[in-house]
């Protein structure tokens, strides 16, 4: 392999993206297409449509959306069919989409620990498993699960998406070493505490918000912007040595 700039093109690649048009899945579709990526989104909302679509027809690269709920049976195969259909071929999958609830220990509904595990873990692994079937065949791929700061550390009010998030680190490394002879790469990423409308309650919190400031070595959070570029890299033919990980992008929130 020779590395030079083009080891971080992504042109004529097409990626898939769960949740790709809100919160952080859109700055993940925005960074892929501006190094040369085709991209499709699958939300169970149109929210953000237009606003993802301008921002990735201006880097020069098609978009196609298709609106489905991820966490309904046979989904993930008609999803991946629908990719092939409007682009040939896929070789990036994020799988981005997920939901955190949140209550007292004592009180948590089973209902909800059961929607959030559907979402987080189940349906990641479904589309992952569809996928590998379309990358294998190409002998190439690149599989990005989104983690956490939870799939490191307890989470005592979001007890499934802390074992959600436990459980994607667990798959990531099982699909890695399964499919490594197919020459798929599977790795993650992992947010740290993150600027966005979602987590300003947190942030104005008088008492959390200060802990998880002073928690972090450079004492500010992460703004979006910031998980593009290591996205980029494990998308890119950059990382095809780089299977199995878990990459935290967390200001070093977890040294401490």
């Amino acid at each position: 392999m020779i590395f030079n700039r083009d080891s971080f093109s992504l042109k004529n690649k097409v990626a898939l993206i769960t949740g790709g048009a809100k919160g952080l899945g859109k700055y993940y579709a925005i960074a892929l297409s501006i190094y040369g990526a085709d991209i499709f989104v699958v939300s169970r909302k149109r929210d953000g449509w237009a606003e993802v679509q301008t921002a990735v027809e201006a880097n020069g690269q098609q978009i196609a959306f298709l609106q489905q709920d991820i966490t309904e049976p046979g989904a993930a195969d008609k999803i991946v069919a629908a990719v092939i259909k409007q682009f040939g071929h896929l070789d990036i999958l994020v799988n981005n989409a997920g939901m955190q609830l949140r209550n007292d220990v004592l009180d948590f509904k089973d209902e909800d620990w059961l929607k959030v595990i559907d979402l987080n873990l189940n349906a990641s692994y479904f589309l992952a498993h569809a996928a590998a079937k379309v990358m294998a065949k190409q002998k190439s791929g690149k599989i990005i699960n989104i983690g956490s700061m939870q799939s490191y550390r307890a989470g005592k009010f979001i007890f499934p998406y802390a074992a959600s998030k436990h459980g994607i680190l667990g798959l990531t490394r099982a699909y890695a070493d399964a499919l490594a002879p197919y020459h798929i790469q599977v790795n993650g990423l992992a947010p740290g505490y993150i600027s966005t409308d979602m987590t300003k309650p947190l942030q104005e919190d008088p008492v959390r918000g200060p802990e998880i400031k002073g928690h972090i070595p450079s004492g500010e959070w992460g703004v979006p912007e910031e998980l593009m570029g290591p996205m980029v890299f494990l998308a890119s033919s950059a990382s095809d040595y780089v299977t199995g990980v878990m990459l935290p992008v967390d200001g070093g929130y977890l040294l401490r």
